[in-house]
């Protein structure tokens, strides 16, 4: 199938507009992210209708914790990733052009097939998740204007790395996002991921400014983006220019993929990490990959009692009424609370 946002340039070659790689393709080549082919200068997507993955998933494991809470998202996903990052969970997919010569694989499925799974799976949203939604960009599209005519709504859990025509493009569809802010320095985009961190600050704040519904989390990994002074910057990015009230999900790292010569992320990294977003002024910060915690469920902002409890990826019970703390009336920030 033709792609979308490219564009034609000298001797044959295709330039994609997709993410903010804007790779310059040869004839007969493919993009950074393996799954986009120049065929005798126009570009071909390789995944259209090839899904690798479909399940349905809580909302909460996006992790979306303040967007429909306790709903069902029925989530999708294509092989391929415009990012190498070396710690990828999802490497078997996310990285198998890459590691397997040009390998493609994946059930047939169309969007109205999407869809129409979805709202018998009783879902309230289709994810594009688990790989880089971005690309698979033309499947997602499809089927997200599919999805807003029955009444569902549409989440991109991304990398952010998507260029403002692509993001302009599918913002009227587009009603959440948790994107990955995978730490503050230049150089471990670069070094652990194969992109830069300034791409990433461009489409967060494009897309506050769109009014996308914005959750952001940070993977943190021993050693290499835990260090006090750059938590603190990033916290102070979200509160500055995206809000206060963006929920911040601080992870755990485990060995994995091409990165295994770290130990796990110590649980008072996290919470130190958890103390440091709190300080600096957001509302709700949540330690992930430690069911059990404190840290994953939702604290009145105002009152300090806890409005959502959760365990894993599960909502307990909720203090709520029509978004509002139950015990103060502050309002909790989000959708559909």
């Amino acid at each position: 199938m033709e792609a979308y946002l490219f564009e034609t340039v000298s001797d044959g070659k295709v330039k994609c507009n997709l993410c903010r790689h804007r790779c310059l393709i040869k004839e007969g080549r493919r993009g950074i992210c393996g799954v986009r082919e120049n065929h005798a200068g126009v570009l071909h997507t390789l995944v259209f209708g090839k899904l690798i993955a479909r399940h349905i998933d809580p909302i909460e494991k996006k992790p979306l914790y303040h967007f429909l809470p306790g709903s069902r998202s029925y989530s999708i996903a294509t092989v391929g990733c415009n990012f190498k990052c070396r710690f990828c969970q999802n490497a078997d997919i996310a990285q198998m052009p890459e590691d397997q010569r040009g390998l493609i694989v994946g059930d047939p499925g169309t969007p109205q097939e999407v869809v129409a799974a979805a709202i018998k799976g009783h879902c309230r949203s289709i994810s594009y998740t688990y790989t880089e939604p971005t690309i698979f960009f033309e499947f997602a599209y499809e089927t997200a204007k599919l999805a807003q005519a029955k009444g569902l709504k549409n989440v991109f859990v991304t990398n952010g790395y998507m260029t403002d025509e692509a993001l302009e493009m599918i913002q009227p569809y587009l009603d959440a996002a948790n994107v990955d802010l995978k730490a503050f320095n230049e150089r471990y985009y670069r070094e652990v991921c194969g992109a830069k961190l300034s791409n990433v600050l461009q489409t967060l704040k494009q897309m506050k400014a769109r009014g996308v519904f914005l959750e952001v989390t940070t993977l943190i990994v021993p050693g290499l983006n835990d260090d006090s002074g750059e938590l603190e910057k990033l916290a102070q990015f979200l509160v500055t220019d995206l809000g206060p009230e963006t929920p911040w999900h601080i992870s755990r790292f485990h060995p994995t993929y091409k990165l295994t010569d770290r130990p796990p992320t110590p649980l008072a990294t996290l919470l130190k990490a958890r103390d440091i977003g709190l300080k600096a002024g957001l509302r709700y910060v949540y330690t992930g990959n430690v069911p059990g915690e404190d840290g994953e469920n939702t604290l009145c902002y105002n009152c300090g009692r806890i409005v959502i409890e959760r365990w894993g990826f599960q909502v307990r019970s909720t203090a709520l009424e029509e978004g509002r703390c139950r015990y103060c009336r502050a309002v909790i920030d989000g959708v559909g609370l």
